[in-house]
């Protein structure tokens, strides 16, 4: 199970050609690892949790729809709104919701409808950023477990060393370093892949949120250039008098 489950088997890679299966039992050593591990481990199970999550759930599907984009301005460019209305509510994508917004501001100024729509899709995206700020914790916080536990395993060590007179015997030495490095390779080995996919994660973001802003705004300016950003008052202004033909 452990073996699926947590990415610190990837310090696999780093251990000597010349290491028989006799020489090196991951199962022992962790095991012996004490306490760090555990809560290593532990932050693995968490680093695949979001990950897998995020990886799934992230997408640009989630975020942005070409085909809704062209579909309200289809509708838009023919006046029915109630139709663009009742399309929004049935997709679920941050698009949906900005373009929301402005359809139901459509008589605002075009500050307020920009501003709007920007504050939206900002809040949408730090939505989706706050799921896998967990990956930031779980790459700081291993390390920094895993040099915990091999400190520890280092003073265990010594103080065997010290109690048992044992200095003519280097192996009761080497044994002891030998398990407690287990618990930094252990920190490390969760933190780089966390860390990695936090970075992925974010620049996926990034990546969104200027898509959202490019199209948003095109599409602001599109559909109300006609009222040349000043307010607009709900009775002087009905759809037929926007310009559709942008």
């Amino acid at each position: 199970m452990t073996r699926i489950l947590s990415p610190i088997f990837i310090a696999l890679i780093f251990l000597p050609e010349t290491a028989s299966a006799s020489e090196v039992d991951l199962l022992e050593y962790f095991s012996e690892g004490g306490v760090a591990v555990v809560v290593i481990i532990s932050l693995s199970i968490l680093f695949l949790s979001v990950s897998i999550e995020r990886l799934v759930h992230f997408r640009e599907k989630y975020i942005f729809s070409h085909e809704l984009l062209d579909q309200v301005r289809a509708l838009w460019g023919h006046g029915e709104v109630e139709k663009i209305s009742q399309l929004l509510i049935s997709n679920r994508t941050s698009l949906a919701r900005v373009l929301g917004f402005i359809v139901d501001n459509r008589r605002q100024s075009f500050d307020f409808i920009s501003t709007g729509a920007g504050e939206i899709a900002s809040r949408e995206l730090r939505k989706h950023q706050q799921k896998f700020y967990a990956l930031s914790i779980v790459a700081t916080v291993a390390p920094i477990v895993g040099l915990l536990g091999t400190v520890i395993g280092m003073i265990e060590a010594f103080h065997v060393i010290a109690f048992s007179q044992g200095m003519g015997n280097p192996t009761l030495l080497a044994g002891g370093i030998s398990k407690a490095l287990i618990n930094t390779a252990a920190g490390l080995g969760v933190a780089l892949p966390a860390l990695g996919m936090h970075h992925f994660l974010k620049y996926r973001n990034a990546s969104f949120s200027l898509l959202l802003e490019q199209e948003i705004s095109q599409l602001i300016n599109d559909w109300f250039s006609v009222v040349q950003k000043q307010p607009v008052s709900s009775t002087a202004v009905d759809l037929s008098e926007v310009n559709y033909a942008n």
